[in-house]
């Protein structure tokens, strides 16, 4: 036998198959993108004894028939050669509509082992299978697994040690569709075994022959069969005359029909059949009345777990990156390289460590939404709240970007692809960037603790996505009224039963997110900080509005020590104000000032917000590098106590609501060009988004101002 195995791990979506492909691999994972689709790419290896192997966790699909660019990536990447092994995960408690993708993967001859996942939800159900009828009747062996348990898969990686040994001995599967399709699939079969193309030789004719006759999209685009699209034809039309039906539509209820007979044959329900806990809760969770009520809890409850479980550890990251600073400063001598200095301790540790202190957010926020996602609970809120988001032009599909929205736009903007309407598509990626995503998440982190009080900072945080998430449907609402009329289309939605999140998964799940956030902190956000800081330090002003040298002589002699230490601050206050006001970015910010102080802005605050379009953490990185520059006193400060000594609370929400509602990043802005194919769609998704940012800023800031709310600071 040999050593190395390339193994494709195939299902539909929420059959348990990601579960399973964390328990078998681990962390030794790479996640990145198909070339040329904006669809995931997993894989990840294992060793299974003294063979190493090679895990492919294709995307989650219903079937191969390449209608969405999940299924057509599933059947290039499994009509390629080097599949070993296919792993078929099959959700158990619904086998009719699971087993459908597994007749069409059986047709590919290959290898197949198929994983009846959720054994102990389908067991609760009543649901007994014989096991031995069903292999025989697909030609591959079955295992059955609970993915969401640790020793869940113990059985699979048995089963899979003697499938791998006998993969030459694997079985052909007992399918038909009956006399008259199957008479043209082997006509079509026996013209493309005419062809001999050695491209496919090792996948069947007989495969091919059928996605032809369905005429599936990835299969007529193939120019190795464009000769035999005419005998195609004719077959197509002898069925459609002798059964009035399309071809593709009577393959699929062939396979249903076929489907039927086998279950039917194999699988049992006990005459005692309870009512599951799952059916239970859903009469709170999907409440008419209280469904939505307890979405919105739940949301809440979600941002008070991040904050109480994060703020320790950000004060310990935070200290971490001051005590680095101060070191540096000791150990490198002011005379020695001095701007390069400067740089390394005001720049490079203010800059990104300002960033970086706000990774637990990052990592709680995920692994509480990992919890929603794999407890079954984010289904329900989608079925909770697509009755709401009907109501402002959308429909449940929505849902799901909007949710993935608060963890990074960009994959949010590629998940619309499975919402069939383009015009629902096309509203939703537009209105998508006013989700909260975890990028604002410094900036909130930032800001909250800094001008509310402890009682109030998950509920702020709470207030602010809330904010983003009504606006964004109130713009939905617009765009379907005006520039995308037409009538919604039927959301058919599928709940899973609830199941206990599997503690691995979870974490997995957070490590990918909080990895990929330290990866663009130490990629764009610092390539963006050392711009930045040049823009921030130079030109280098050399003649001062005023002595600041006799100044600090005279200051130095005021007998009050308290006096003393004030007045040299003010004065090192005023001569590094001066100092960043004479370089680029005070130049600029200077500039847009008169623009931006009607919002509670000044110079410092519009600059930060120009480098955010690089990426919105950039924000709190220009602004550590902006209050840490030509400070007088030789240890860092935090940025909070500078927010708190320069800005009002009612300034803090405003730099939040308008970090909110602004210009997404450049990485947004290109996705939904990608997406939308328009250049012209993500000018006027950056116009809209600025315009609208600053009038309502402008509102909320005038209003608090003539109100007299949040105005006083902080002492």
């Amino acid at each position: 036998m040999k050593k190395q195995f390339r193994i494709a791990l195939a299902g539909n979506p929420n059959c348990g198959k990601t579960s399973i492909f964390n328990a078998l691999t681990g962390a030794r994972q790479h996640v990145g993108n198909y070339p040329g689709v904006t669809v995931e790419s997993k894989s990840g290896r294992f060793k299974l004894g003294d063979v190493d192997i090679e895990l492919i966790d294709l995307p989650g699909v219903y079937s191969l028939s390449s209608s969405s660019p999940e299924e057509d990536v599933v059947f290039k990447e499994l009509t390629k050669p080097g599949i070993d092994l296919i792993l078929n995960v099959v959700d158990s408690t619904i086998p009719r509509r699971s087993l459908y993708l597994t007749t069409q993967l059986a047709e590919l001859h290959i290898p197949m082992l198929l994983v009846f996942n959720m054994a102990d939800d389908a067991e609760k159900k009543g649901m007994q299978y014989n096991i031995p009828k069903l292999e025989k009747y697909f030609g591959s062996p079955i295992v059955q697994t609970v993915g969401c348990r640790n020793d869940g898969v113990k059985a699979l990686l048995s089963k899979l040690a003697g499938t791998l040994e006998h993969l030459e001995d694997h079985g052909v599967p007992m399918l038909t569709y009956g006399s008259d399709i199957d008479d043209a699939i082997n006509a079509v079969a026996d013209k493309i075994d005419a062809l001999n193309v050695e491209k496919y030789s090792h996948i069947p004719a007989r495969f091919f022959a059928i996605k032809l006759l369905e005429h599936d999209t990835a299969a007529m685009s193939l120019p190795e069969f464009k000769s035999v699209h005419n005998a195609v034809d004719e077959e197509i039309d002898h069925l459609l005359k002798k059964h009035a039906i399309e071809a593709e539509t009577f393959m699929a209820d062939r396979r249903y029909a076929m489907l039927a007979g086998a279950c039917s044959g194999s699988i049992t329900m006990s005459n005692e059949r309870r009512r599951e806990i799952s059916d239970k809760i859903d009469s709170v969770m999907t409440n008419k009345y209280l469904g939505l009520p307890v979405f919105l809890i739940i949301m809440y409850l979600t941002f008070y777990f991040t904050f109480i479980c994060a703020e320790p550890m950000m004060g310990w990251i935070e200290s971490f990156f001051n005590w680095i600073a101060d070191i540096t400063g000791k150990v490198w001598a002011e005379d020695k390289l001095t701007l390069l200095r400067d740089f390394v301790i005001n720049g490079l540790i203010g800059g990104v460590g300002g960033v970086l202190v706000f990774l637990p957010n990052i990592l709680f926020l995920f692994f509480a939404i990992a919890i929603l996602e794999d407890s079954g609970y984010m289904a329900r809120a989608a079925f909770v709240m697509d009755g709401v988001m009907r109501k402002f032009g959308l429909q449940g599909k929505s849902f799901v970007p909007l949710v993935l929205g608060f963890g990074c736009t960009v994959p949010a903007i590629m998940a619309t692809r499975t919402i069939e309407s383009e015009r629902d598509r096309t509203v939703t990626i537009m209105v998508l960037p006013l989700m909260s995503c975890s990028a604002r998440l410094p900036i909130y982190a930032m800001i909250i603790p800094a001008f509310f009080a402890v009682k109030y900072h998950a509920f702020v945080m709470w207030l602010i996505y809330i904010i983003g998430v009504v606006i964004a449907l109130i713009a939905a609402r617009l765009m379907r009224s005006t520039l995308f009329k037409g009538s919604g289309e039927v959301y058919l939605m599928e709940l899973p039963p609830y199941r206990m999140p599997m503690l691995k998964s979870l974490l997995l799940h957070m490590w990918d997110r909080g990895k990929m956030y330290v990866q663009k902190a130490g990629t764009v956000i610092l390539a963006a900080t050392v711009i930045l800081y040049i823009c921030n330090t130079f030109p280098v002003k050399k003649d001062f509005s005023s002595d600041y040298a006799a100044k600090t002589a005279a200051a130095e002699k005021i007998a009050d020590a308290g006096e003393r230490e004030a007045a040299l601050q003010k004065i090192g206050f005023d001569r590094q104000a001066e100092l960043m006001e004479y370089t680029v970015s005070g130049r600029v910010g200077k500039m847009l000032e008169p623009f931006f102080r009607y919002i509670g802005f000044d110079w410092k605050l519009a600059t930060a917000s120009i480098g955010a379009l690089a990426a919105k953490e950039v924000f709190v990185a220009q602004l550590g590098v902006l209050y840490h520059e030509g400070e007088a006193d030789e240890e860092s400060e935090p940025l909070r106590k500078h927010l708190i000594r320069n800005y009002t609370p009612l300034q803090g929400f405003c730099i939040m609501l308008f970090c909110l509602l602004s210009i997404p990043c450049l990485a947004t802005l290109a996705i939904i060009r990608r997406e939308l194919n328009s250049w012209k769609m993500a000018v006027f998704e950056a116009v809209g988004l600025f315009a609208l940012a600053y009038i309502l800023t402008f509102i909320v800031y005038q209003a608090g101002t003539l109100l007299n709310i949040g105005t006083k600071f902080i002492s």
